[in-house]
């Protein structure tokens, strides 16, 4: 090795990857925080001109939404946030009852101390945002709750999908809930699941579970049809 640098190619390669994971935070936040509204076009040029970056970085993070689900590429179009369908809902709800119920029994004897003091200062930090009404917030704890209950059931591969699941209904449902006055609920319904897992009655937690996505299921349905 001369000391020579890193070719430029490689270099533009790092700085392209770096750019267009900043680019794909600051629209990830835009698009779930509803700054971004179902139906909306994003063009690169647009963005490359906003966030002051050449356009391939801006393709690249489109590319990640798309992988992610909160954009959908089209030829002609380019690239737009999508408007879930009620059939949509219909079935990730679906697949979270029959998912996250099976992770919860799997994970939750193998908690840990440490786990439910995280959980305990999710709880504490969700209930100061929802006092504040952080809208921004609330998504992103619910997801850090259910994924760290889940954490323990050393089954990966669903829960990787049990966290696009979340994410993929994360703007609708923090509107529904926002609009509706449905955290005071979803607030309630977190501590006792808590609670249950900690007291060990495993079977009771795993109901809870399923009416808690039951619940938002049904009352996101009935915001959506009634929109």
């Amino acid at each position: 090795m001369d000391g020579t640098p890193l070719t430029s190619p490689l270099r533009k390669t790092v700085q392209h990857r770096t750019i267009s994971a900043a680019v794909a935070a600051e629209l990830r936040r835009r698009i779930l925080d509803g700054e971004v509204p179902a139906g909306s076009q994003l063009r690169q040029d647009a963005l490359a001109t906003e966030f002051a970056v050449s356009r391939i970085p801006v393709r690249e993070a489109l590319m990640q939404l798309e992988a992610e689900g909160l954009v959908k590429i089209h030829p002609h179009r380019g690239a737009v946030v999508p408007e879930l369908s009620l059939a949509e809902i219909e079935e990730l709800f679906e697949l979270r009852l029959l998912l996250e119920p099976r992770l919860l029994a799997a994970s939750a004897p193998q908690l840990s101390d440490d786990d439910y003091a995280r959980l305990d200062r999710i709880l504490e930090e969700y209930s100061d945002e929802l006092r504040a009404r952080h809208v921004s917030r609330w998504g992103e704890l619910n997801r850090a709750f259910h994924l760290l209950l889940y954490s323990r059931a050393e089954k990966p591969r669903t829960a990787g999908i049990v966290a696009n699941l979340l994410q993929d209904c994360d703007r609708h449902t923090r509107l529904q809930l926002s609009l509706t006055g449905g955290m005071e609920r979803a607030e309630a319904e977190h501590a006792e699941l808590v609670h249950l897992c900690r007291a060990g009655r495993i079977d009771d937690a795993c109901e809870l579970l399923r009416a808690h996505i039951e619940n938002v299921g049904r009352a996101l349905r009935r915001f959506l049809e009634e929109r």
